[in-house]
């Protein structure tokens, strides 16, 4: 192998492949990268079983190969080499990496030692939005938990349906519902990614272009993007997909209401920011709600603290009054994501699941579970 390489060129693609890098004392070659010379190419990829990343941009290839050096040796030279360009050859199982004045050689691993990354395939293409798939991920990718008796409540729902694609998560005291609308060419499709997975997608996709391509099979999943800083350069990026049948999660979601509350965003999160101080151990503040006194009070106590109470303007559809207990912190990740100004707040009972969502837009819902018996 020996290729010529732009410094910038190659650093891009070392810092998308770091990305999923770990340290594994079995397995001494999930630390290592694989660069492989091919055609007029550098292909560099990493994976940690689970996922895996490749990188792809352009070089001047003399000479195809490849060899797996250590991920965290080649950053660290790349990162600090003092030439704008850089030559990589192999030489006696070393990768020899070269510059104007500057000679390094970092130790190879024989390159079939390295896990299979599976095959992309391109059969069923779906084209994504890059942003609105980075915004609703970025929304979402905090609730999941890891779970061994329930493991399809541990990634993120992909569910396309005629005309949008509707991703969920929960875990089992939350539920958040992002819809995205296209013209997918495809319906009736549903794929759980994990948690790590779409946290580790979510980082490639701020640096990706307009769109991504997703390509799938029933145990794997493939998101391939343009990169725009250098010209003809792109990451592929597979994880393997969690089996079974995700909830039927529509059920939770209720279809009636007793009471709508409407308010301003910001005067809401103020009161419940100061609300919190003063909340116990379970975190939690009460809303106290009157349609008839058409009054929305935020309280919180504890032994510690004191306690607080805040008045908030709202306008109420229904009848109902309630007193009902929230996670505060659970309430802040529900009311955080709505950009909008204005917010609606519905409530069935006080034992009962409440919707958060933007009074303007259908694209986002949060459903939370009250806490019982404070």
């Amino acid at each position: 192998m020996k290729i010529n390489i732009i410094k910038d060129v190659l650093k891009e693609g070392i810092f998308f492949t770091n990305k999923i890098v770990q340290k594994t004392i079995s397995l001494p070659i999930l630390q290592t990268t694989l660069l492989e010379a091919k055609k007029n190419l550098l292909i560099l990829k990493n994976t940690n079983l689970e996922t895996a990343i490749e990188w792809e941009g352009l070089a001047n290839v003399e000479k195809e190969g490849k060899i797996c050096v250590n991920t965290k040796t080649l950053s660290q030279i790349v990162n600090h080499f003092p030439s704008k360009k850089i030559s990589l050859s192999v030489e006696n199982n070393n990768l020899v990496v070269e510059g104007e004045k500057t000679k390094v050689k970092i130790p190879g691993v024989d390159p079939q030692e390295f896990p299979i990354i599976p095959e992309i395939s391109r059969e069923n293409q779906i084209i994504l939005p890059k942003k609105e798939l980075f915004y609703s991920l970025s929304s979402l990718v905090k609730i999941p938990t890891l779970s061994s008796a329930r493991p399809e409540i541990s990634g993120i729902l992909f569910s396309f349906r005629k005309g949008e694609l509707k991703l969920v998560a929960t875990d089992s005291f939350r539920l958040s519902e992002r819809t995205i609308l296209n013209n997918f060419n495809v319906e009736n499709l549903k794929l759980i990614l994990p948690q790590t997975a779409v946290k580790e997608l979510i980082s490639i996709l701020e640096k990706s272009e307009k769109e991504v391509k997703l390509y799938q099979t029933p145990s794997q999943v493939w998101f391939e993007f343009n990169l725009p800083e250098i010209l003809e350069s792109k990451v592929i990026y597979t994880s393997r997909l969690i089996e079974g049948e995700y909830p039927k999660y529509e059920n939770v979601i209720p279809k009636k209401f007793s009471l709508r509350v409407f308010t301003e965003k910001e005067e809401l999160i103020e009161n419940l920011k100061a609300a919190s101080i003063f909340s116990g151990r379970n975190n939690e503040i009460k809303f106290k709600i009157s349609s008839t006194k058409n009054t929305f009070l935020i309280l919180s106590s504890s032994p510690e603290s004191g306690e607080y109470s805040g008045e908030i303007k709202t306008r109420m559809e229904g009848k109902a009054d309630l007193e009902i207990c929230f996670n505060y912190r659970f309430l802040f990740d529900g009311i955080l994501e709505i950009e909008e100004p204005e917010i609606e707040l519905s409530f069935t009972n006080e034992e009962g699941a409440a919707m958060i969502k933007p009074l303007e837009k259908q694209d986002y819902i949060y459903i939370l579970m009250p806490i019982k018996n404070v």
